[in-house]
């Protein structure tokens, strides 16, 4: 009877500290070698999401680069109906804050070990992976499901990370009608709102009621360019121009200065010209 009772106890599930389980994974059929996950219901007081409810999420660690999403889904499919997988590279959480990524054109992924996020769709499933046997491991690379490792992955992964030419043309056209949609409008309200500023010669904006409800337009660019050209035209008439003994004075001092300028920078420039016209045979 003994015995017995050894072989029972090397079945049951494996518990070390920190509240994880041991729970074993097997590449092949044909490997010797295996990879031990540990896992734990996941329980975090300060995450307050419905994208991970606390009784039904598995946290997983130490999940090994060749398993993937969906070959994570497929093997805890056997303790129960899967929602959703998550694999990311350190815990935290699920909604983190970032700059917006292309579609197509995504940073390189980084590879080594994750953490994996295993949603249930019924709470029992969690207490069937934890009491699964440490001595029976679950196994990746199957006939029905194949994985490839190595150098099959790798370029795998670099043939997948090629845009299709046809969907990326569509993705640019797309793009560039909504642009050219919303330039469009953006003129057609500057439009509007310089038909509704009425200006007469002296400057003065004639402001006049819109549509009720509507909310009251800022200036816009070509309308301040004109009252500022005005304001300067206005002002040059204003100004009078050699009136005075003495601005007649610095007006011509101000252009015997400029020819002085002038005849010195031809002298420089004839200079210049005739050291480059010297023969130097040495």
């Amino acid at each position: 009877m003994a015995p017995s009772r050894k072989k029972h106890a090397s079945s049951q599930a494996c518990i070390i500290p920190g509240g994880f389980t041991e729970l074993s994974l097997q590449f092949s059929s044909h490997s010797v070698a295996q990879h031990k996950l540990y896992l734990k219901e996941h329980k975090v007081r300060a995450e307050k999401s419905s994208h991970r409810p606390l009784d039904r999420t598995l946290f997983v660690l130490n999940v090994p680069p060749y398993c993937s999403e969906g070959v994570f889904r497929e093997l805890f499919s056997q303790f129960g109906c899967v929602q959703s997988v998550e694999l990311r590279d350190h815990p935290g959480s699920d909604r983190e804050s970032g700059p917006a990524l292309s579609r197509l054109f995504k940073p390189m992924k980084k590879q080594g070990f994750k953490v994996g996020y295993v949603v249930f769709q019924a709470a029992s499933s969690i207490s069937a992976a934890k009491s699964h046997p440490h001595n029976v491991p679950l196994v990746v690379c199957t006939e029905e499901r194949q994985v490839k490792t190595g150098a099959q992955k790798w370029i795998q992964q670099y043939s997948s990370s090629f845009s299709q030419p046809e969907k990326l043309q569509e993705i640019v056209d797309s793009f560039m009608e909504g642009y050219d949609k919303r330039k469009e409008e953006e003129a057609n309200r500057q439009q509007e709102a310089a038909a509704q500023q009425q200006d007469d010669e002296e400057g003065w904006v004639k402001v006049t009621r819109g549509p009720k409800g509507a909310k009251g337009r800022p200036h816009s660019e070509a309308a301040n360019q004109r009252t500022l050209q005005k304001e300067i035209r206005k002002k040059k008439r204003k100004e009078l121009m050699n009136f005075y003994t003495w601005q007649h004075r610095n007006t011509q001092k101000e252009h015997i200065a400029e020819l002085r300028k002038k005849f010195e920078e031809d002298k420089n420039r004839i200079a210049l010209l005739r050291a480059q016209r010297k023969f130097k045979p040495y």
